[in-house]
This record gives C-alpha cells, structure tokens and sequence, in this order.
C-alpha cells in the first residue's frame, strides 16, 4: 500500500500555487524554504509524478501538479470543517469570514451587521468584497465560511439559501423618451440603450437576461466598474440601466436629471442569497445569518426606490 500524502504536504503544494514563488509560499506556511521543499519532493515520490517545474526564475506547476493542487484545496477545506464540527464551538461566536458582492455589500450591510453586533457580541466578522466567481472559489477552498451572492448563478454543489427578491428598475436621464405607463415595457428601443458593469459582474448577466438579446449597442461602446459609475454614464446621457431596488433605496439615483421607472410584469429581480459549502459543519451559523438577515431585511422595509 502507497504511503499516504500528509495534509501539510497538501497544504505546501497549495501555497505553491497560490504564491509561485517558494519563498512566499513558504512564508505563508510558517516554515523554511528548505522545509516546503523537502516536503514537495516528498510528495513526488509518493505520487509518482512531477508536479513542479523548478528553475532560478520562475516557478510552473505541471498538468498533473494543478490537478493535484485543485483537489488539495478540497480536501484542506473538507478538513477544515471537520475540525469545525468536532471543535462544538458556541455559534455565532469567534471568526466568521463571510463574502458579499459589489452590488450588494453597501446596499444591504448596513442593514445587518449593527444587527449582528446587537444579537451576537462574541462574533468576529471578517468581510471580502469581490466578484461571484471569486467568491464562490475562495468558499470553495475553505478561505470563506459563507458568501452573499446574487440569484441566477451556477452555484454548483454549495448549499443555497435564498432571502429575498430584490427587483430591477430602469434608470434613464429625463430627456430619454419614456411610455407614460405606470409600469414600464423593455421595448427593443430601451434595451439597446441599456449600460452594463464590466464581464464578472453577475447583475450584467441579469441585465442581459432581461433584455433577451445580445450586448446592447450601447454596451459595446461603454462598460462600467461598479454602480456609481454606471448611474454616472446614466446621468451624463450615454444610455440607460437596470437598477436593483435596494441600490436605488439609498438615494444612488437621486439627481434632478434621472428618471427612476419600475418594469411591467414579468420584470427583471435577482434573488439575494447565503451560500455555503454542503461540508461545513456551521449549521447553525447559517440558520442564525438567514434569520438574522431576513430580519434585518424586514425591519427596513423591504426598501425599494425612494419616490420620484
């Protein structure tokens, strides 16, 4: 029988391909150089094939040696919540590292974590702002516990809990010629006009679901990085966008020269969402933050556009 590959063999081989370099990967494994090294050559021999490309400048992980790295990770973070679950750590007490995304975080945090930090003063809440992929791949190797997301997305095998729908309203400037209808239709003529956030930003693929067609001509000749940016193109007449209703709520639109007009059914929403790994032994973490959310969420009343 084949000697078994250590955790710590596993987790060299993971800082290896996080930090490409030796040095730092080392570093952030608390040993020596030497010592990271020895121990991946170690788990070469174990497992029979190369799985670094050594020379004085640079450093390549082999086909096989991204694989390998790849399910390392899941292994490392299966582990880690094994420890977690034999660990009966009270809940809701110590570290807890959740992800949000961009067009969510200074929407809805606000509303949450005085929450959090009224019901569970034991907690330590460590956040990272960034894109749905990156934070789905940061859950998914253990480096968070949850993450807030926005629903439709490919989330895999993770535990879904969804919290609310959160609608999308068109922001266009006043000299853009709308229906005087209540609720507005996405005409052929407002979609190509409509603005999107940068590729990785998941509420430019729910602006494009919505339209139903292709990049807007608008689109392609410009793309924003985050909300603000866009309301900005919006305001100076570049075209129009699709809002979510919490964004709105804060006041993001409020200018003179904007318009703020809800969509006709079937409209446009995402859906706000904890996801987790099914491993994890948080259980009752995760039952207390869909509580505490939703909670939270309720108290402010569900907030939407400020009226125009």
């Amino acid at each position: 029988m084949h000697a078994l590959p250590s955790l710590r063999q596993l987790q060299y081989l993971v800082a290896l391909a996080e930090h490409r370099n030796f040095t730092r990967a080392a570093e952030a494994c608390f040993v020596t150089q030497s010592t990271l090294s020895a121990g991946l050559r170690e788990l070469e021999t174990q497992l029979g094939v190369l799985l670094v490309e050594r020379d004085r400048h640079k450093v390549l992980l082999t086909d096989a040696g991204r694989g390998v790295a790849e399910r390392a990770c899941a292994i490392l973070a299966q582990t880690r919540d094994l420890v977690d679950g034999a660990a009966a750590v009270q809940p809701m007490a110590g570290l807890l590292r959740l992800g949000v995304i961009p067009t969510i975080a200074p929407f809805l945090l606000p509303h949450i974590l005085p929450e959090l930090r009224d019901r569970y003063p034991g907690l330590q809440l460590a956040l990272r702002e960034d894109v749905t992929e990156a934070l789905l791949q940061r859950l998914g190797d253990g480096r968070l516990d949850f993450a807030l997301v926005a629903l439709p997305y490919e989330t895999g095998t993770l535990q879904v809990e969804p919290l609310f729908d959160d609608p999308l309203w068109l922001v266009a400037s006043r000299d853009t010629p709308l229906s005087k209808r209540q609720r507005l239709q996405l005409t052929p003529a407002i979609t190509e006009r409509l603005l999107l956030l940068e590729e990785g930003h998941c509420l430019r693929d729910h602006t494009l679901q919505a339209c139903g067609s292709g990049t807007p001509q608008a689109a392609r000749e410009h793309e924003a990085t985050s909300l603000l940016t866009l309301i900005g193109m919006v305001d100076c007449g570049m075209g129009v966008a699709l809002i979510p209703a919490m964004a709105l709520a804060t006041g993001l639109a409020d200018s003179p020269r904007l318009q703020v007009r809800e969509l006709a059914p079937p409209a446009p929403r995402r859906t706000i969402a904890l996801v987790a790994r099914k491993t994890s032994a948080r259980h009752a973490e995760m039952r207390a933050l869909v509580e505490t959310i939703s909670c939270a969420w309720r108290n402010a009343g569900s907030p939407g556009p400020r009226d125009r």
